[in-house]
């Protein structure tokens, strides 16, 4: 791949800081874009089933939301990459533990507000909790983590990743009192505080920290000078690990029958009698709760995007709007719920 020689560090920033990484920024705000993209399609579409059921989908509708897959793994992935990169800037890591526990629980209770109203204009007993609720609380999660030797985040996140579904088996009933917490660990579901007020989980907590852990460790690739060539590397390491993995179909599946909150045909794939659906087969990894097919799937290109962003302009055009959208998420992801 040929990866233009430009510039990429902001020298907009006050003197005296470490410039952003506007590659960083670019890729983050794409995943805004995209997501925004999956909203969209979700309320405009019409249709009565979800786009990954194999049974009744189609190519075109199938791949319009497989291309925002990456956007939550993008998400998880570069907040551990900002959590370690105010580190190269000076901030000692208590500092950055206690922003990272506070505006964590800050999230939390902005998923729970503004942003369960946003979604319906209403408050629900028991409201979905997603992205934003996860992002939390790993957030809160990591200014615990951060206080690891470096070697250890990487290996945690590394670890989180590829063994997490060895957890499938384990079903939250046979935990008895601790059934609430596995929901909210690994395995998506209702958690019911009394019988009437409780909460569903979308995003459980332990696949997701592996990719922050692993974001977090990815931050101190980013600052060396030879970034563009490790961030290449890793993705197109990940990409093909997918695909040699799914075409194995064995581990790294995940387990379809804890897909929630729809039945979900994601899991391993079988030749179909036409030739789009099994393309559709094969790239329908489960998401609810990530995969680790899932993971390499999406986190291998974006890491091989995030080397390509490395030379792409930002001053002006498409470029500045990706970039402006990076830079506010929080911002971004109000205006796309409301």
């Amino acid at each position: 791949m040929h990866l233009p020689r430009v510039a990429t560090l902001d020298p907009s920033i006050a003197s005296g800081r470490s410039p952003r990484l506007v590659s960083v920024d670019l890729l983050r705000g794409l995943a805004m874009a995209l997501m925004a993209l999956d909203h969209t399609r979700d309320y405009f579409t019409g249709l009565a089933f979800e786009p990954e059921d194999l049974s009744k989908t189609f190519g075109a509708l199938f791949f319009t939301r497989a291309i925002t897959h990456p956007c939550a793994p993008v998400f998880f992935l570069l907040a551990g990459t900002g959590a370690y990169l105010p580190v190269t800037r000076g901030e000692p890591v208590p500092q950055v533990a206690r922003f990272l526990w506070t505006r964590g629980l800050w999230l939390v209770l902005l998923e729970l507000t503004v942003v369960h109203f946003a979604w319906n204009f209403a408050f629900a007993a028991a409201p979905v909790v997603q992205v934003i609720w996860a992002l939390g609380w790993l957030m809160a999660a990591m200014a615990l983590i951060v206080q690891l030797p470096l070697g250890w985040i990487a290996a945690l996140g590394v670890a989180a990743i590829a063994f997490h579904n060895l957890l499938d088996p384990i079903p939250p009933a046979a935990l008895g009192n601790l059934a609430g917490l596995w929901t909210v660990l690994h395995r998506p579901g209702a958690v019911w505080i009394t019988p009437h007020v409780g909460f569903v989980v979308l995003y459980p907590l332990v696949p997701w920290v592996g990719v922050m852990a692993a974001g977090y460790a990815l931050g101190a690739l980013l600052v060396r000078p030879d970034r563009r060539q490790w961030t290449l590397g890793l993705g197109v390491a990940l990409t093909l690990a997918f695909f040699v993995l799914r075409a194995l179909n064995g581990y790294g599946n995940g387990d379809a029958g804890m897909s929630f909150p729809v039945p979900s045909t994601a899991g391993p794939w079988q030749v179909q009698p036409r030739l789009t659906r099994t393309v559709i087969a094969f790239f329908d990894a489960l998401k609810y709760p990530p995969s680790l097919d899932y993971l390499l799937m999406t986190l291998g290109p974006a890491l091989i995007l995030l080397a390509w962003l490395e030379g792409a302009p930002a001053q002006r055009g498409f470029g500045r709007m990706l970039l402006v959208f990076g830079r506010v998420p929080l911002f971004t992801t109000f205006c796309t719920s409301l």
